[in-house]
């Protein structure tokens, strides 16, 4: 039966949420739900499929029947993994909460409790956050049955169905708490209730009928939520600042991208201003401790100071400082979803020991809120107590603490609450960076000519010519000359080269270009005859296309004999010298990455540059569903995941998510863009560098977990788009999914005519056109290009790894792959196909099967034979009205990785194994022989298909060659009856007995070839004279 009654107060347990539960489905994941006992009255959660991590955000209220009896009662807390396939349940931690943790309403915060084991024997891990607190608000209906009920909240508007014992509530955001559709069941004996959720991104529906009838729930499925952060159970987006937002897959295929709405900072912006400067992330309070320094503080016997900051479990300390200089700077982050306690501590103590020398402590609910723009607020002087409390000889702290934001400028340097297990050395490595990649320059060298050379040996010089040729060195990349070519014209010790050279280099230019001209003496043995060093960053820059002059210099002709003393002295040559031109090119754009691929198409010079056209702005929100990077110890598998974004020189890095395999970074980048067919790569990884045990390894290496790559042209002007995007690893047992990225995006353009304007401009500097280099060219340079690049991002701190730029770089796009050539070859046979459809269009309407459609082609031909003015106007309209009836199917999600265009999902395993290994190969001699005879009988069948091209191209060269004078003769002759006829005939009625010859019904037409193919069938080729 329903009893209602009017209680004066409940006890409220909100269930918050569980961190890093232990995986016990079998499968590497759990089930969770959340079992809440007091007082022989028993609720639980709702089932969280497939979450290691779950949010729940569910209150669960009980009756109280004394409150002054609470302080001795206890809450019991377990937490369970829901077996589908049958009715049992996996116990995976619990918790034993005494009645003094219950707080007023209004006054609760999240208490963090670690799960406890059940037995010695149990394999528990993880934490759960909750919320208790009394509430005296409202009517309670219950629903009895046995001691057990469903009771729903009494803050939230509750829809009972008579007899069903299933409660409808439907909560609304209310300033800064959050307010989620819950649905609490009934729990009966051992036999929980099922509830049936779809987690493909779609709307998860729930059916409980009684009595005949049946009520349905639409409840978005949550990628984001937490504390303070809610959606209302009919899919209506709340009205805080950040937040959970549903998924609506566009696909069923694993690998599909799913549009996501989350709650972006900017869509509330009329009530909360602080949203505005980050409106394309969710919005993430924290609560921000500055300690700047101490004065006074008496310390027997010297030593170094620390001050640690206390909430909670959570305790962050700061680096040692001497007595004599107490000045620390360090601020400290802890998440608002994280906070476990109502005040924080600070405390300075003695390094190394754990008695303090002074304390502060501040109230949370008297901690102010920061609302930028206002300036950061200003640390003030506070007088420490001792241990005994009192505050006359501890001395004074200067600090500041304050309610904020991401968008605070103190949270990028700051140190979060979630890295408290990261060791020291790491923790800068886990800090979200920009980084600029330095601005790269070609250098041309043109090696002319060389005067008077005495070459190496002066011994044998008499006995052989010398062999003489150029090294051109700058950094760590070198090149060489051919050895000069003797001549009739030119002495010996006058060689001449007359070979250009290119070469990359970055600002800031501190290299010197070496030229060495050196002596081939023996097999493998050169020797040094002369050179010349040269400061790169005095040598001549140019924008265009005129040369610069070319200069003489002198050559160092320091020699070291390797005879006796006298030789080993230091002679010097008289009068050798080197012609050389040499500039640096900043018309062209250096490219370090792929040309598909390219982020940047400005030229190196700014003096070339023209103003942005507008500006590209990034929310990377988080990840969900990562896949275990690493296990540790008594933790199980984890990711340490952070994420790289790339656009131009600007290459953005988040903070590292420590232990989490649903990372939430919320951070908001911008970049200006010049060009709008170019594209943003963003790739995710697993920090190695945060483990002491892999850090001082030198050959740690962060681990790639996926990549995303969108081009802005696909993007429509001043829309957000939000996605979550498939991160594909392809690995040699096949792609592997290994999580989501979820992004909001916005391409904002300032002038549309100049964005448009663009598109008939030429996408590389008109460098490239005037003076092209070869594609081999290109490939080398974009190589050295990337080492330059790898080189200067690994010095930054903290180091952006090589792994990391090469991957972000598409490094190794130019390697063979089976599969990568499959893939562009149906790519190519798509483009094809067009007008394979179009001959077969043809074709049929050559059959006359439909004699309708041929008809009205042929009175269609015919119009347009005696109208030829309407041929091109007719063939634009027909383009113009498909592309307009092509709108209404316009792709309307940015593209993304696609398995089936890649041919991942049918790959061969040794296929896979062929594009992973190393360059030159590891494997067996007997696989690469296989190998190597399976790309012969690919290459066999190119070569044949190459070879029919190039024989019908040479039976048209035969058609005047004379090389078969029969097949000639005929074709000249044709040619001079078809000059007169056509000279007589007008060409309209020439065209047209051609198309009517053509388009002939079959039964006017021979199964056998035409006359012409056959004349042209029997033409030669040279292939009769291949060996």
């Amino acid at each position: 039966m329903t009893v209602s009654t009017t209680a004066k107060e409940k006890l409220v347990v909100e269930v918050v949420a569980a961190h890093n539960l232990m995986p016990k489905d079998g499968e590497g994941s759990s089930s969770p739900f959340v079992e809440i006992e007091f007082e022989n009255q028993r609720l639980r959660t709702q089932v969280k499929y497939k979450d290691l991590n779950p949010i729940w955000n569910e209150k669960l209220v009980f009756h109280v029947k004394d409150a002054a009896d609470l302080p001795y009662r206890t809450i019991e807390a377990s937490v369970f993994n829901e077996r589908r396939s049958s009715s049992s349940r996996n116990f995976l931690g619990k918790v034993r909460v005494s009645g003094s943790n219950i707080q007023k309403e209004g006054e609760e915060v999240p208490q963090l409790f670690t799960l406890d084991k059940r037995s010695l024997f149990s394999h528990i891990r993880g934490e759960i956050s909750l919320k208790l607190y009394l509430s005296t608000r409202g009517e309670v209906k219950e629903s009895g049955g046995n001691g057990n009920g469903t009771v729903s909240s009494s803050s939230v508007s509750a829809s009972t169905v008579s007899g069903s014992g299933f409660s409808k509530k439907k909560n609304k955001i209310q300033g800064g708490n959050s307010a989620m559709a819950v649905n609490q069941q009934l729990v009966q004996g051992s036999k929980p209730t099922q509830q049936n959720q779809n987690h493909n991104g779609g709307f998860k529906n729930q059916e409980q009928q009684n009595a005949g009838e049946m009520m349905m729930i639409n409840k978005p499925v949550l990628i984001n939520p937490g504390p303070g952060i809610g959606v209302s159970a009919a899919g209506d987006r709340g009205t805080g600042g950040g937040g959970g937002g549903s998924v609506y897959s566009n696909g069923l295929g694993e690998f599909s991208l799913k549009e996501t709405r989350p709650q972006l900072g900017g869509e509330s912006m009329k009530k909360d201003k602080t949203s505005s400067t980050y409106d394309l992330v969710e919005q993430m309070q924290y609560l921000y401790v500055r300690v700047v320094k101490a004065k006074d503080v008496s310390l027997f016997g010297g030593g170094d100071l620390v001050a640690e900051v206390k909430l909670g479990n959570y305790r962050g300390v700061t680096k040692r400082v001497g007595l004599n200089n107490v000045e620390w700077g360090q601020v400290f982050a802890f998440s608002k979803e994280c906070i476990q306690s109502s005040m924080v501590e600070i405390f300075v103590k003695e390094s190394n020991k754990d008695d303090f020398l002074g304390r502060v402590w501040f109230d949370l609910n008297e901690v102010p809120r920061r609302v930028p723009p206002d300036s950061q607020l200003a640390p003030q002087w506070y007088r420490m107590e001792d241990k005994k409390g009192d505050k006359s000889k501890a001395g004074e702290v200067m600090l500041s603490i304050w309610f904020g934001t991401q968008a605070d400028e103190a949270f990028a340097e700051s140190w979060h609450s979630k890295a408290a297990n990261v060791n020291f050395d790491g923790l800068c490595s886990i800090k979200s960076k920009v980084y600029l990649s330095p601005r790269l320059w070609y250098l041309r060298v043109s090696v002319i000519e060389a005067q008077d050379i005495v070459p190496g040996e002066k011994g044998s010089a008499m006995m052989r010519f010398p062999e003489l040729s150029t090294k051109v060195q700058v950094g760590n990349q070198v090149l060489r000359t051919r050895i000069a070519q003797p001549s009739s014209v030119r002495s010996l010790s006058n060689p001449f080269w007359n070979e250009e050279m290119m070469f990359v280099v970055a600002e800031p230019i501190e290299d010197y270009l070496l030229v060495a001209i050196e002596d081939r003496v023996g097999p493998g043995r050169d020797e040094v005859v002369g050179r010349v060093l040269l400061p790169v960053q005095a040598i001549e820059r140019r924008t265009d296309e005129k040369p610069v002059v070319s200069r003489w210099f002198n050559l160092d002709n320091h020699h070291f004999g390797n005879g006796g003393a006298a030789e080993s002295k230091m002679m010097t040559r008289f009068g050798s010298r080197i012609h050389l031109r040499v500039s640096l090119d900043g018309g062209y754009h250096v490219l370090d990455e792929a040309t598909m691929y390219s982020s940047d198409l400005k030229p190196t010079d700014k003096r070339l540059w023209k103003s942005h056209i507008g500006v590209l702005e990034m929310g990377i929100l988080g990840a969900t569903g990562l896949m275990p990077m690493k296990i540790k110890e008594g933790k199980g598998g984890c990711s340490d995941a952070y994420c790289v974004a790339k656009y131009g020189q600007k290459w953005v890095r988040t903070r590292t998510v420590v232990e989490s395999l649903s990372p939430k970074w919320n951070e908001q980048y911008t970049w200006e863009v010049y060009d709008p067919c170019t594209v943003v790569t963003i790739g995710v990884f697993d920090n190695s560098r945060i483990d002491k045990n892999l850090a001082n390894n030198p050959g740690a290496r962060d681990l790639r977990i996926g990549k995303v790559r969108i081009r802005l042209s696909t993007l429509e002007s001043d829309r957000v788009y939000t996605h979550s995007y498939p991160l594909m690893m392809l690995h040699t047992s096949g792609v592997k999914k290994m999580g989501e990225l979820h992004l909001a995006i916005r391409f904002s353009c300032a002038n549309m005519a100049n964005m448009l304007h663009m598109y008939t401009m030429p996408l590389l500097p008109k460098m490239h056109f005037v003076n092209p280099l070869s594609v081999n060219q290109l490939e080398t340079l974009r190589y050295q290009a990337m080492n330059v690049v790898a080189s200067r991002l690994s010095r930054a701190e903290p180091p952006l790894g090589r792994e990391v730029v090469e991957y972000m770089l598409d490094h190794d796009s130019h390697m063979w792959s089976m599969r990568r050539s499959k893939a562009n070859f149906f790519r190519l046979m798509n483009v094809v196909s067009g007008l394979v459809a179009m001959g077969r269009w043809v074709e049929l309407i050559r059959s006359w099967n439909r004699p309708v459609i041929s008809a009205l082609v042929v009175a269609l031909f015919l119009v347009l034979v005696a109208y030829p003015d309407l041929i091109i106007p007719m063939i634009l309209l027909y383009m113009a009205l498909v592309g307009l009836w092509r709108y209404r199917s316009r792709p309307r999600q940015p593209p993304h990785m696609d398995t089936r265009l890649s041919h991942a999902e049918s790959v061969y395993a040794d296929e896979l194994d062929e594009e992973f290994d190393s360059f030159p190969t590891s494997r067996s001699a007997e696989v690469v022989r296989m190998r190597y005879d399976r790309l012969r009988s690919v290459a066999g069948r190119i070569q044949t298909v190459v070879g029919d091209m190039a024989t019908q191209g040479e039976r048209f060269q035969a058609l005047l060659s004379w090389r078969d004078p029969r097949a000639t003769f005929l074709f000249v002759i044709f040619c001079l009856i078809a000059t007169f006829v056509l000279y007589a005939v007008p060409i309209k009625a020439v065209v047209v007995l051609l198309g009517l010859y053509v388009l002939r019904p079959p039964r006017f037409r021979s199964k056998l070839p035409s006359q012409p193919l056959n004349f042209f069938r029997r033409l030669p080729t040279r292939a009769d004279s291949l060996l």
